[in-house]
């Protein structure tokens, strides 16, 4: 008994662990910003296929490039989900401070679109894609430059906007006759991660058996934890962000560019999450929903935790990761049957779906009686 509830109690971390590199963006976004962004999980989702696609392309070099991909999978992973967030934060989120409903319903219809782009992304679609940002954008750059710095007609614009719609729809009618442009690049089923040889292995303790992806994924969370603590107290931009977050009025006089602080933030925190999504691509397949098994308990770890705080996001993290798998796996109510009312309590909670709902129901009762987490947010904003 003892030997699987240590097994158990090292997956619930592990699985803790990556609720932390989640939780972490999104800690830091919604205590800066105070944006509730729904479209979090989906940017895991994107991390989770980055990972699926560099796996594919090092498979085919072979050699000592399949057994390091995981490490280009995630240095891309980061950049390619950083780049989509400032993208996010530069197109939507900007325009929606202060307006807490508007934006998380923003976010949620931006979540439904990648949820669907993944479903159907094909050559097709990207060269359509591209092809409108090319003519559109570079239309309007060229506009801007003969207009002397004067205002551009809407007339102009919407003429430019209708041309390269017109254009991208007629060359979409024109290559979709290739079935090469219009082959499904994932489609709706989920897909499989190989891990690396090396991760597939494991380790035995004393008879606990350690499997070498979820130590990769705790060491992994350790790198991220350690570098956020380094960037946000010793870098000149982290000094920037603890300020904001403590009184943005206040670092505007000062001089701090608040608006270029966000989408810094913002591409952070969305990189960590694409981090996230590789870790998760480890531990089982990946699909167009990964993101949705994920947000829920992100969001209660940020709210448990404390609002951007980085010692209160660890400690919920764990817990709510560890107290999910041993409550869904049956382990407690198996450590606890000598007391038969509780075990068979926890008999009905042991699935995965109702694991959560018990484990929600005990962070409703922790937050009546701190309303702040575990570590309150402090500064002036929260007296405002």
């Amino acid at each position: 008994m003892l030997i699987g509830f240590l097994e158990a109690l090292f997956n619930g971390i592990s699985i803790g662990a990556v609720l932390l590199i989640a939780a972490l963006g999104l800690a830091i976004i919604f205590g800066l910003m105070g944006v509730i962004n729904m479209a979090h999980g989906e940017l895991m989702m994107l991390g989770a296929y980055t990972t699926f696609v560099v796996q594919n392309g090092c498979k085919q070099l072979g050699g000592v490039w399949f057994d390091s991909y995981i490490f280009l999978a995630l240095m891309i992973a980061f950049l390619f989900t950083a780049l989509v967030g400032l993208v996010l934060e530069r197109g939507v989120i900007r325009y929606l401070y202060g307006r807490p409903l508007e934006t998380l319903l923003a976010t949620w219809g931006v979540s439904l679109i990648f949820q669907q782009f993944v479903r159907s992304v094909n050559w097709l679609l990207v060269v359509g894609i591209f092809l409108f940002c090319v003519l559109f954008f570079g239309g309007l750059r060229v506009l801007n430059a003969r207009s002397n710095g004067g205002k551009v007609s809407k007339w102009f614009v919407g003429l430019l906007l209708l041309l390269s719609l017109g254009i991208t729809i007629t060359m979409g009618n024109l290559l979709s006759e290739q079935q090469v442009f219009t082959q499904p690049w994932f489609g709706a089923q989920n897909v499989d991660v190989t891990a690396p040889g090396w991760l597939q292995k494991g380790m035995s303790v004393g008879g606990l058996q350690l499997p070498y992806a979820r130590l990769f994924i705790m060491a992994l969370t350790i790198i991220c934890v350690g570098g956020i603590y380094l960037f946000l107290q010793r870098s000149n931009w982290g000094l920037r962000i603890r300020a904001v977050t403590q009184n943005r009025s206040m670092s505007a006089c000062l001089g701090i560019p608040t608006q270029k602080v966000d989408a810094i933030t913002f591409a952070l925190g969305s990189g960590l999450a694409g981090v996230a999504g590789c870790a998760i691509s480890l531990l089982g397949s990946v699909g167009p929903n990964t993101g949705q098994n994920y947000i829920i308990d992100t969001f209660m770890v940020v709210v448990v935790g404390g609002v951007g705080n980085l010692a209160g996001t660890i400690m919920a993290a764990l817990g709510i990761g560890t107290a999910n798998f041993l409550i869904g796996s049956g382990t407690l109510a198996l450590v606890l049957s000598p007391i038969q009312p509780l075990a068979d309590l926890l008999n009905f909670f042991a699935t995965t779906s109702m694991a959560k709902v018990l484990v929600f129901a005990l962070i409703i009762a922790f937050l009546q009686w701190k309303p702040g987490g575990i570590f309150p947010q402090k500064g002036r904003t929260v007296d405002v």
